[in-house]
């Protein structure tokens, strides 16, 4: 049996809601930390009291003015807000501070991993600001949903890609690829279990070679990366079920339902006009000169794709590698710092992604807390490349530094894990191992060379970890007059 893939094609756009990370609110001075006791940050403004009037956050300007211009969109000298109409309990004013026709930013582009390999580019249609509704919470008191306006007024950025996306795992690609940017420049804490990264989905199916658009439907209560990726294939199933009985897909919202794995729908979708857009009368035009806008620009950091060919170039490093170190700013920075002061990347690059790694996935950190400065842990390095300690014996050292810190020489004095190079104390060590294993001895003189691993093992054994092994090694050979 076919899949439907063989058959239809899927196309998906996506509407990212981001929270910007600004102390205030878009319009008021109220708090937009995410935590607070429920409805203690609102104020008039935020509550849509009788003659409060709003005041735009510059701060939010500037935030997403920086993330259209790392989208690469053209930022318009001139965006209108406007009031988008529609009734909800947790949306105090009765409609919500949007942009319209008017938007901050359009005409941008995101490059992509590809699942299938190679790269994407996936056309952003527009980027713009607008303020957060508040929060129904159905489960506190039971049969009454309450409201906490806490996050109402909160700003947000929408950005809305072109429907060039044509996989489930395209739509995870670019979900993930977006996130680390905007984690690279610094606008949002993109995290989608405080709410602050939404995505809803639009998703439609068409036969394979039409290029006529399908009808879309759009789906909501996405609430990871995973779940987009399971419900777009869920719903493009639902639709190619309904394409192939000759029936008809309706424009309508649609809710994932994770437990379950399925789509139902919610409510027939608006369109533009059911929400009467009109231009915010309490609010001027956002008239921005093009030489702030450039400054904003020019504070952009290093993006991260920029990085990761920086980082194959300029440290020999495998483009696998490369990718994990710069999976995230913190990471890549922490390593940058490391190899600078160690004087060798590529053992910076395997202290990163080995021990580094597993310290703060066992202690469920993340780097900017974590116990060992980069400075401590490239002099560790060094020290292993000057043979001041065996490997075995940093590995030791870094754990020591993990749970209580300190200087890695200090504490290779005190554990006594300084590597002994005396060749009147390793000839001792050696000379003992091999009386005490006479036979494996008498083999290995025989010309068994495989045993000297074996050997040189018991050694590091004797010497708990502190015999420099290519000493040993030589010694070993002389032994056995190779």
């Amino acid at each position: 049996m076919t899949s439907p893939h063989d058959r239809y094609e899927m196309v998906v756009g996506l509407e990212v809601h981001l929270q910007l990370r600004t102390r205030t609110k878009a319009f008021c001075a109220c708090d937009a930390a995410f935590g607070a006791p429920p409805n203690r940050n609102t104020c008039p403004v935020c509550l849509a009291l009788p003659g409060a009037l709003p005041i735009l956050n510059e701060q939010a300007v500037r935030y997403a003015v920086r993330a259209a211009h790392a989208l690469d969109c053209r930022v318009n000298e001139r965006s209108i807000f406007a009031r988008k109409n529609y009734f909800y309990p947790d949306l105090p004013k009765g409609y919500q501070i949007s942009q319209y026709d008017r938007p901050l930013a359009e005409h941008g582009r995101l490059e992509i991993d590809a699942p299938e390999g190679g790269t994407k580019v996936v056309g952003i249609t527009r980027l713009h600001m607008e303020e957060d509704a508040g929060k129904s919470i159905h489960d506190r008191f039971a049969g009454a949903t309450a409201i906490d306006l806490n996050r109402a007024g909160v700003p947000l950025i929408e950005i809305v890609s072109e429907p060039d996306i044509r996989s489930a795992k395209e739509a995870g690609a670019y979900l993930r690829a977006l996130k680390l940017l905007l984690e690279y420049i610094d606008v949002s804490d993109v995290n989608m279990e405080e709410g602050s990264l939404r995505v809803d989905a639009n998703v439609s199916a068409r036969p394979r070679g039409a290029r006529e658009l399908g009808t879309k439907t759009e789906v909501k209560n996405l609430n990871s990366f995973s779940g987009v990726e399971r419900a777009l294939e869920a719903e493009f199933v639902r639709q190619t079920g309904l394409l192939d009985r000759r029936e008809r897909v309706v424009q309508q919202t649609m809710l994932w339902d994770a437990a379950r794995g399925e789509v139902r729908p919610a409510r027939t979708k608006e369109g533009s006009h059911d929400y009467r857009y009109f231009p915010e009368p309490d609010l001027p035009p956002l008239v921005l000169s093009p030489e702030w806008s450039e400054r904003v620009r020019g504070e952009l950091p290093e993006l991260p794709r920029a990085k990761r060919a920086r980082f194959v170039s300029a440290y020999a490093l495998g483009t696998a590698d490369a990718e994990v170190l710069c999976a995230s700013p913190g990471v890549a920075d922490y390593f940058e710092s490391v190899a600078r002061s160690a004087g060798d990347p590529k053992a910076a690059a395997n202290w990163v992604m080995g021990e580094v790694m597993a310290a703060l996935n066992a202690a469920r950190s993340d780097i900017s807390s974590f116990a060992v400065p980069a400075t401590a842990l490239g002099r560790l390095i060094a020290m292993v490349r000057e043979g001041a300690v065996s490997h075995a014996a940093a590995k030791r050292i870094f754990g020591v530094m993990v749970a209580s810190g300190g200087a890695p020489d200090e504490i290779a004095a005190r554990e006594g894990l300084i590597q002994v190079r005396d060749e009147n104390e390793l000839a001792r060590w050696v000379d003992e191992v091999l009386a005490e294993n006479p036979a494996e001895a008498q083999r290995f003189r025989a010309g068994e060379r495989k045993l000297q691993g074996v050997l040189v093992g018991l050694v590091m054994k004797k010497s708990a970890g502190r015999a420099d092994p290519r000493q040993v090694n030589q010694l070993l050979a002389a032994r056995a007059g190779v």
